[in-house]
């Protein structure tokens, strides 16, 4: 009776830790929705928020500053996401802009690593002004029409960030000059959000 008692016990552990994990990942594992609506590109190259999940940044004139930026987000979120075909760096650019440094800094950035789901959106100020304005952050855009605060946005362009977040309570968006926050927050989030419509699939295919 014992050897059965021991038997069913190895049997069943692993079957009930699997479904308290699985149901832990199923209604814990969500990235906040902080704002909706958020304002869809009205661009010619034919680069959309919707259905796609993005990381939205604003580069402003000055991409002397926004540089050493760029390349750190490359590095610490970009590159260790860039093989799923729905996620997608957009960045809003000033017509404004040096296109010259523009050019250097993209063929920079490609020379580390394939960067076709990396966007250099180039707008009017006003229209960047209104999908910034659409996020309803605290923040707001420097003189020069950028921001060092990057955003994530689901496939139905909502803004996800943090709720409860132990330094800032509400985080709407991560500083790109920040390298411990990109590393310790932001990759973080952006697993869970990756994860979160990876389950979603999973599941409509189960139930098909």
């Amino acid at each position: 009776m014992k050897k059965y008692f021991v038997l069913g016990v190895l049997f069943i552990l692993p079957i009930v830790a699997y479904l308290f994990f699985a149901s832990g990942i199923h209604n814990f594992a969500k990235l906040p929705v902080l704002r909706e609506a958020i304002t869809e590109l009205d661009s010619s190259g034919g680069v959309q928020f919707q259905n796609k999940i993005t990381v939205l940044g604003f580069l402003g004139n000055t991409i002397e500053r926004d540089g050493g930026d760029l390349f750190n987000l490359n590095q610490k979120i970009f590159k260790p996401f860039r093989e799923f075909d729905d996620f997608q760096f957009v960045y809003l650019v000033p017509q404004s802009i040096d296109t010259t440094a523009l050019y250097k800094v993209k063929t920079e950035l490609g020379r580390l690593t394939d960067i076709s789901n990396w966007h250099f959106v180039m707008l009017p100020q006003e229209q960047i002004e209104a999908v910034f304005s659409s996020l309803k952050t605290p923040y707001n855009l420097m003189a020069d029409g950028g921001s060092q605060y990057i955003f994530i946005l689901d496939k139905d362009r909502k803004l996800r960030g943090r709720d409860d977040d132990e330094d800032e309570g509400v985080l709407y968006g991560y500083d790109s000059a920040d390298i411990a926050e990109l590393s310790n927050k932001m990759k973080d989030d952006v697993k869970i959000i990756l994860a979160e419509y990876r389950l979603a699939l999973k599941k409509n295919n189960a139930e098909r």
